[in-house]
Formats: C-alpha cells, structure tokens, sequence
C-alpha cells in the first residue's frame, strides 16, 4: 500500500479549531483598540478646535462664529467631522463663552473624556451634549 501525503480531517479540524479559539480572543481586544483610536481621534480634535479658538480671540479680539471660519482663516487644516462650535459672544461681565460639541455618536464619549479631561456635558443649542466649554475674558 502506498503512503498518501496529505493532512488527515482530524488533524484539519484541529487546526480549524485552534484558529477559531484565536480569532474569538483576537477580535474583542482589536475592536477595543479601534474604539479607544477614536475616542483618542475626538478627543485630540477637541484640543486642536479649542487652541484654534484661542488662537483666533488672540489675535482678532473676538470669538469666531463657527469652524469653517477658522478654517478660512487657517486656523484649522479642515473643520473636523461631527464637530458644531455655539458661541455667546455677548461678553457679559467682560467674559463670552464658545461651546464645541462633538455630535456624531459614533465614539464612548467616556473614552472620550478620559483622554481629554475637559470634555464634559455641556448645554449647546438648547440641549446635553458632549463637548468643551471656553470661558474667555475679555481683555481688550
């Protein structure tokens, strides 16, 4: 009798076996790695917006009124994704609030706010949301 070479269906469902045991580790701890690369995307897209806005009261001496401003200003590369800017520029007191929301809800804004600590629930447009609220003095 000659010896075939080959693998036997034993030995093939072995193998398959083992792979799926892998794959059900794997997966879970690679899907939270790419929910915690979001949260970390938004949260330094929180820091870049608010800096921008800083930058722009700065050197204009007055708030901006949204993102595609400070993009058209280049104060920003691109108005990120999800992201809305509610300004109160009355300067009350001497002191106006910008608002930055993070609306997309495709992101744990718990991952989110544990990356970037200022990033809590605010009031903008009426309602709850995510976002970073900048207090600005004015000292113009």
């Amino acid at each position: 009798m000659r010896m075939r070479k080959g693998f036997t269906l034993i030995e093939l469902l072995i193998v398959l076996a083992i792979i799926a045991a892998l794959m059900g580790v794997v997966t879970p701890i690679a899907l939270n790695a790419v929910k915690k690369a979001k949260a970390t995307q938004v949260a330094t897209n929180f820091q870049n917006i608010k800096a921008a806005i800083e930058n722009y009261v700065n050197v204009k001496q007055a708030l901006p009124q949204s993102l595609n401003i400070l993009v058209s200003e280049g104060y920003l590369n691109r108005t990120p994704d999800g992201f809305s800017l509610e300004v109160d520029n009355t300067f009350n007191n001497g002191i106006a609030v910008a608002t930055i929301t993070y609306t997309a809800g495709d992101v744990d804004m718990n991952l989110v706010a544990q990356v970037n600590p200022e990033v809590t629930t605010v009031i903008a447009n009426g309602s709850a949301a995510s976002g970073v609220a900048i207090t600005f003095q004015k000292w113009w």
